[in-house]
């Protein structure tokens, strides 16, 4: 279980502001969880693989393939600032 000074070096370390009844519950959920993880230390896990995620990862992208579907008229035509052949934006950093 963790005290309620365990609880308060955190939330200095956090920079909270914790009233009284904070720090006891937080203590007590705090304490909850790190029994969480003492239960899961019990467990056997010498033959399990480590992984990264827990279900399988595949890669869904397809493969690029260029395609010309507007010209560089049409681009600029539907653009709504257009100025000496370019797409005009606005500034976005000072």
């Amino acid at each position: 279980m963790l005290t309620i000074n365990d609880v308060e070096h955190v939330a200095r370390l956090a920079r909270l502001a914790l009233t009284d009844s904070e720090k006891e519950m937080f203590a007590r959920q705090l304490g909850d969880i790190v029994g969480y993880f003492n239960l899961l230390n019990e467990l056997n896990t010498e033959n399990v693989e480590p992984m990264a995620h827990a279900v399988p990862v595949k890669n869904v992208m397809r493969e690029d393939q260029v395609e010309k579907k507007y010209s560089r008229d049409e681009m600029l035509a539907i653009s709504p600032f257009e100025e000496d052949g370019f797409i005009r934006v606005p500034k976005i950093t000072d």
